[in-house]
């Protein structure tokens, strides 16, 4: 994109993600992440119905009736939102790259976060860390992550997720919210999933384009460039035997990636680039909500 596209660009999901996150997801944000605890903060006197629990006796004994404790919940979070930007984010077999949908999702648990005081930071990475963006508050703020998102041009083709989890531990001091989304076709991150997830709320997010779940059927020969690598790769579309092939090899994908998920505890989001994204983040909050009730 040149500058005007660019700009055009992030004021579009700006504004989308704006009125989602007003009218749905900062209250579902709110109830599903919460604060690190709870602070003291003051003593009132004592009503019949206040847990005795709650009594705060020094305070009792010097004024000679029941005063309680009240505490407060410790809100602020940080939310980080890990994204890949490796080669194979640039492919789309829709109108919309697998890039332009995480950079709509990134907003809107950024804007979410803004709405409930809360900081959100962002870390590119491809095979190594490509720009880190501590976390802050602030529109300003969050418009530069959508911009960042959007029009970053990264020095490296390959995926290394299990760099990118360690890069957010080193980083983030105390427990926040991190955000992954990638294709997550890369090589062993199992044990660093389980320590981030120990650490921290982990929310993967998954972003497949349905041609790498499955090909087409096409009679001629499709010649393409593998896009980590940056090798040529040809694709008998036609032939039955390897389009099975194809779906065998992406099934095994998925398996491994839910085997590790389920390792780590981590619950994730699935995202198909040709559909609007909100529809899975609002599935998640919900089942987020009814598993906590239970």
């Amino acid at each position: 994109m040149n500058t005007a596209e660019l700009l055009k660009k992030v004021r579009e999901i700006e504004i989308k993600t704006g009125r989602l996150v007003s009218e749905t997801f900062s209250g579902q944000y709110q109830s599903v992440f919460k604060g690190r605890g709870i602070e003291f903060s003051e003593v009132r006197e004592y009503v019949p119905g206040d847990d005795v629990r709650a009594i705060d006796w020094n305070v009792t004994a010097r004024a000679q009736k029941p005063f309680i404790k009240q505490y407060i919940e410790e809100r602020e979070l940080t939310l980080m939102i890990l994204c890949d930007v490796s080669a194979s984010q640039g492919f789309g077999s829709s109108a919309r790259p697998k890039s332009e949908a995480a950079a709509e999702l990134a907003a809107m648990f950024a804007f979410s976060a803004l709405k409930n005081s809360d900081k959100s930071g962002l870390l590119l990475f491809s095979d190594k860390p490509e720009l880190y963006i501590p976390p802050r508050k602030g529109k300003n703020h969050n418009l530069r992550i959508i911009r960042e998102l959007l029009g970053f041009a990264p020095k490296s083709r390959g995926t290394d997720i299990a760099m990118a989890l360690r890069t957010a531990n080193s980083v983030m001091k105390r427990r926040g919210i991190v955000i992954l989304i990638s294709d997550f076709n890369a090589p062993d991150y199992s044990k660093e999933a389980r320590l981030t997830a120990r650490r921290h709320d982990l929310i993967p997010v998954v972003i497949t384009d349905r041609f790498e779940r499955s090909l087409p059927a096409a009679g001629a020969l499709l010649v393409s460039e593998e896009l980590e690598s940056g090798e040529d790769r040809t694709a008998d579309l036609a032939s039955p035997g390897y389009r099975e092939a194809y779906e065998r090899e992406a099934t095994g994908r998925r398996a491994a990636l839910e085997s590790v998920m389920r390792s780590a505890g981590a619950d994730f989001i699935d995202i198909d680039p040709a559909l609007p994204v909100h529809g899975p983040v609002e599935k998640f909050f919900r089942q987020r909500r009814r598993f906590k009730l239970i």
